[in-house]
């Protein structure tokens, strides 16, 4: 097969044709080499969550590949550009077009534009997804930290165990005024900044999203969590904690609040106890990820709770 394709910005037109693209691609991939096509539904309609949520953080910035020939969209890269560094999200290919030097394509320009910048570039990477793992590597991505997935089916009732220390304190937030605290929370501890993230998690108008925060009894923040309640993505993070207890905590008040609900969230593989925590109330491993980096990261420091919508890093 001869493929020839251009590059332009993903554009709102394109929307639902990416929304199809991304589950058959997961889909195919999935099934074809784990037999675990199933998981993503047969249906492409929560996918168009993804174009929308980018395209109302990042207007513009999304790569769509199409067929030179027909405009069929062959493949899309989402691109999360912050302050500190520059976030990839899901790159994805028509299974048509995989193994056809697409996905390069679209990352590379990415890459180029972030060292003219200065800037690092950040992913996370699925390990189960060894195809997309080596692109990474090739084009010089390097992890750095390793997550498991945990998914865990909050009772109608709520969690059977008792809440753990500091729950009780964990509140929610909803002033956007809010935001420039919570990011600078997390430059603190984790070395990025993106405070038009938490302004957009705020607002709360594309999506469904709760921020959760934790204050020591000064009212100094110990952490906080963002919660995704939308039926296509029901997922915790991003997130940041100063320790294991803060985490569990937060993991803790946002779950509660999910009840009859079945959230995914990353938890560092290096936090044993608090993976022990989340085995304690019934959450269980589907899958890992490393959280992966092209060029110099800033140290880090507490716990954090990477998501895939928008990409974290």
């Amino acid at each position: 097969m001869n493929l020839s394709f251009t590059l332009r910005p993903l554009v709102p037109s394109d929307h639902e044709a990416a929304a199809r693209l991304l589950h058959r691609s997961l889909v195919t991939w999935y099934q074809s080499r784990l037999g675990q096509g199933a998981r993503f539904g047969d249906s492409h309609e929560p996918f168009r969550l993804f174009p929308e949520v980018y395209a109302s953080l990042d207007p513009g910035q999304a790569v769509a590949a199409v067929d030179a020939d027909s405009g069929d969209l062959l493949g899309v890269c989402f691109v999360h550009p912050r302050e500190t560094h520059v976030a990839v999200g899901i790159v994805a290919t028509s299974p048509e077009a995989q193994g056809r030097g697409v996905a390069r394509a679209m990352v590379s320009p990415v890459l180029d534009d972030a060292r003219r910048r200065g800037l690092p570039v950040r992913l996370v990477s699925s390990l189960l997804n060894l195809d997309s793992f080596s692109l990474y590597s090739r084009l010089g991505f390097v992890p750095h930290t390793f997550y498991q997935d945990l998914a865990i089916s909050v009772p109608v009732a709520g969690l059977a165990a008792a809440p753990p220390q500091g729950a009780e304190r964990v509140h929610s937030v909803t002033d956007v005024a809010e935001a420039a605290r919570l990011a600078d929370f997390e430059q603190a501890w984790q070395g990025i900044r993106r405070e038009r993230d938490y302004a957009f998690f705020l607002r709360n108008q594309v999506g469904a999203w709760d921020v959760w925060a934790l204050e020591d009894a000064a009212g100094a923040l110990e952490g906080f969590l963002v919660a995704s309640q939308h039926p296509s993505c029901v997922m915790l993070g991003p997130g940041v904690a100063r320790d294991e207890a803060t985490a569990a905590a937060l993991l803790w008040r946002a779950l509660d609040a999910m009840r009859g609900l079945s959230p995914v969230f990353l938890v560092p593989c290096a936090a044993a106890g608090l993976v022990q925590q989340c085995y304690a109330w019934g959450a269980r491993n589907v899958e890992l990820h490393a959280a992966q980096a092209s060029g110099p990261i800033s140290p880090s420091r507490g716990i954090a709770f990477p998501t895939f919508l928008p990409e974290t890093g």
